[in-house]
């Protein structure tokens, strides 16, 4: 769907004004469709066309991405999955692969780089790109749209949601008005009347307190709020929200694409089946989520300078706490360690926990000059964890890895009388008691895309 695109004009017009005319509204929200569930579909095609969801099978997981077709039973991102199977009982579950989304994430954000070098990549499946400086070498910016569209398409099987507008309010919500698989330009003239008939809601910054305060002041879409005078909104939400919500309404919104390639920060967590008091558990799940995130801190070529921990009680009260380090890291020994001891200082824990979560934040490129510590005990780690890498890319991620995180299994006996630990066997020790177990593989799961 396009709204006025113009792109032949009535009268004659000069090289340099359609230039000029293109570079005004050169604003794109590139938004994929249904990333994770799309993904999955590579490998499963025969589930296209029903109700799919895509969550972790515990009875407490929640929901990561549904389907188009689930979504039209009212099953939405982030509900808990007890409540996506009661509306959709039909719904096929299919368990996440995050290195497959992650690699397919690489590959569309290196399109979008093809294309501008300013990109402001917002998530794992969604950027904004200002083209204007594009549009000499490869056409009008709705040109451009369809050429990516397409290209995704083709080179990966996915579907992507298009908006163009003048800033990155009106990109991003034409995105969402486009979806599924479309694309909405919004020509300059047009963006006060586009943005009229939409409710508050659609701004950015209106949760539901916002809303609700609007509503009750009779200010139900944003036409309302661009055409309330300033100090109604004011007495409302305020007087730096009520200014803010006038620009927006009005189509002004001054915030530039700003170029992000690093991420801010790298992490994982994990919701426990049931809630949990036992540290020696906590603990298990920091170091294998400790490993997951630095070894994504390699994989991307970046080191953190800081440590933060995420801890959810049973009554989803979420504490985070975090530590700055004098010396950057990329291990799992670093990122454990100093996880650990963020746990500890929390003290007793007045309640069981539901969630537990680590992230290596305030992140630099591993390429920058490194002043190691007297002891160079980071480097050690460090090239220890990274012939670590070299396994996994060979063999697989499930050959290698710390010998607390094998399975229990039954202990049995040796000639000597000696009970012997079946997990033990061909595990090596280090000095300070972290062993590594070689496990059988197993067989793979979706495979990521190469490049």
């Amino acid at each position: 769907m396009l709204c006025r695109t113009q792109e032949e004009g009535a009268v004659t017009e000069t090289p340099k004004d359609r230039l000029a005319r293109w570079r005004a509204c050169a604003v794109m929200h590139v938004d994929m469709d249904m990333f994770y569930v799309g993904v999955e579909l590579l490998a499963a095609p025969g589930l296209r066309g029903r109700p799919v969801i895509v969550a972790g099978s515990g009875h407490r997981s929640v929901v990561l991405s549904a389907s188009y077709e689930a979504r039209a039973f009212g099953v939405r991102s982030g509900m808990p999955l007890a409540r996506a199977r009661a509306m959709c009982p039909g719904a096929v579950l299919l368990e996440p692969h995050r290195s497959a989304y992650e690699a397919y994430s690489r590959r569309v954000m290196a399109m979008f780089w093809e294309i501008t070098d300013r990109v402001e990549q917002i998530s794992v499946d969604e950027a904004f790109l200002d083209v204007a400086g594009a549009v000499r070498r490869l056409g009008p910016p709705v040109g451009i749209a369809r050429t990516l569209r397409a290209r995704v398409q083709e080179e990966l099987g996915l579907t992507a949601s298009v908006g163009i507008g003048v800033n990155k309010t009106v990109a991003k919500i034409a995105s969402t008005r486009s979806k599924p698989d479309g694309l909405l330009l919004v020509q300059p003239e047009d963006t006060v009347a586009f943005l009229a008939e939409l409710p508050v809601t659609a701004l950015w910054g209106v949760g539901g307190r916002t809303a609700e305060a609007l509503v009750g002041a009779g200010l139900r879409h944003v036409g309302d709020l661009a055409a309330a005078p300033l100090p109604q909104l004011t007495r409302v939400v305020g007087r730096a929200a009520g200014h803010h919500l006038h620009e927006l309404a009005n189509g002004r919104d001054p915030r530039p694409v700003v170029p992000v390639r690093e991420e801010k920060s790298v992490g994982a967590e994990e919701t426990f089946p049931q809630d949990v008091s036992d540290d020696r558990v906590l603990h298990e799940v920091l170091l294998r989520l400790s490993h997951r995130t630095a070894s994504r801190l390699r994989r991307h070529g970046l080191r953190a300078r800081r440590v933060g921990l995420k801890l959810r009680y049973a009554d989803f009260t979420t504490l985070t706490r975090s530590r700055t380090l004098s010396q950057p890291f990329t291990s799992a020994h670093d990122l454990l360690q100093h996880g650990a001891g963020l746990l500890e200082e929390l003290g007793e824990r007045p309640q069981a926990v539901r969630l537990i979560g680590i992230r290596a934040e305030a992140l630099e490129q591993s390429t920058d000059a490194l002043q190691l510590s007297l002891d160079g005990r980071e480097e050690e780690w460090g090239a220890a964890e990274e012939a670590m890498d070299r396994v996994h890319a060979r063999f697989g991620a499930d050959r290698l890895g710390p010998a607390r995180l094998l399975p229990a299994a039954p202990r049995e006996r040796q000639g000597n009388s000696k009970a012997v630990d079946s997990r033990a066997r061909g595990a090596q020790s280090t000095a300070d008691g972290l062993s590594w177990y070689q496990a059988a593989p197993e067989q793979p799961g979706i495979s990521a895309p190469e490049g």
